[in-house]
């Protein structure tokens, strides 16, 4: 695929970042590519003879989209792009760097290498959820997780899971989380949940601290539609999470549906890197 134009997305302030945007752009610039930057006070300074934008005006216009900076950005962008059909790729300057996997080290070899189509690309689903928020109706997206959660740090909430219509159980718990494959690698693993290969089409669904020995995580077909009905008891609010980046509040009765978004992500990786070399890497699996 050739890029004629390519967005760089890097609002995190900060001297690593800014010397990755820059050795990003004389990479682009070097092959003829013209180069949007994200309007932030960041690419002010660091390239102020490139036209900066809006991430929509970028994503409107746009072949590739490189977010710089950690898993975090990475999230955040892909919920920009995915409407637009833009591909992502990350420079890692996080910690540690799942979606985000070209080295900071080595930025000129695998930009110029993924510039010269010497890449992989790899598509990945969104969860989309609507629930009534006041007088209308919310929508988000995240690319790993949906989270339902007690509003209130020492109390359980408990709401009812249906599957598609069906009634599955009512739970008391600290919460929920509805986990993409992409984000069975997150927060999901951290509650106890599978390691889902990205390629899957599935979601799982993970208990946090339930108030039962018998709830355990379940893994559901990808095209599975969730509604999460909090319990009408007074006082339990619950809050609701998009990628621990978006949240809003959620009352007793009301309903969280959640299921795949319609449009895809593609992830574009360097050549090489694969799921299980990451998880290798990052996970310490073999590790002495």
């Amino acid at each position: 695929m050739a890029f004629k134009q390519v967005g760089i997305f890097a609002s995190i302030s900060g001297p690593l970042v800014a010397e990755s945007m820059l050795r990003v752009a004389a990479v682009l610039k070097a092959h003829g590519i013209e180069v949007r930057v994200e309007q932030s006070e960041l690419s002010a300074t660091t390239l102020p003879e490139i036209k900066a934008q809006s991430r929509e005006a970028i994503c409107q216009t746009a072949d590739l989209v490189i977010a710089i900076g950690g898993d975090g950005s990475m999230l955040s962008a892909a919920r920009d792009v995915t409407p637009f059909g833009v591909p992502l790729l990350g420079i890692n300057r996080g910690r540690l760097g799942f979606l985000a996997d070209v080295s900071p080290d080595d930025i000129e070899t695998q930009l110029n290498a993924v510039l010269l189509g010497d890449s992989e690309t790899e598509t990945h689903f969104l969860l989309q959820g609507r629930f009534a928020e006041g007088d209308g109706v919310a929508e988000a997206t995240a690319l790993n997780e949906v989270t339902v959660h007690s509003a209130t740090m020492s109390r359980m909430i408990e709401f009812d899971l249906y599957i598609n219509d069906v009634f599955v159980y009512k739970q008391s718990s600290d919460g929920l989380i509805i986990s993409s494959p992409t984000g069975s690698t997150a927060y999901a693993l951290s509650a106890g949940g599978p390691i889902m290969h990205p390629s899957l089409d599935a979601m799982v669904l993970v208990p946090m601290f339930p108030h039962s020995l018998n709830s355990r995580p379940l893994v559901v077909p990808g095209d599975s539609e969730l509604r999460i009905t909090l319990g009408d008891k007074v006082g339990a609010e619950a809050k609701v999470s998009f990628d621990s980046q978006l949240e809003f509040r959620m009352h007793p009765g009301e309903s969280l549906h959640v299921k795949k978004h319609a449009q895809t992500l593609s992830l574009i990786h360097p050549r090489g890197q694969d799921f299980y070399g990451v998880c290798r890497s990052k996970l310490g699996w073999a590790s002495r």
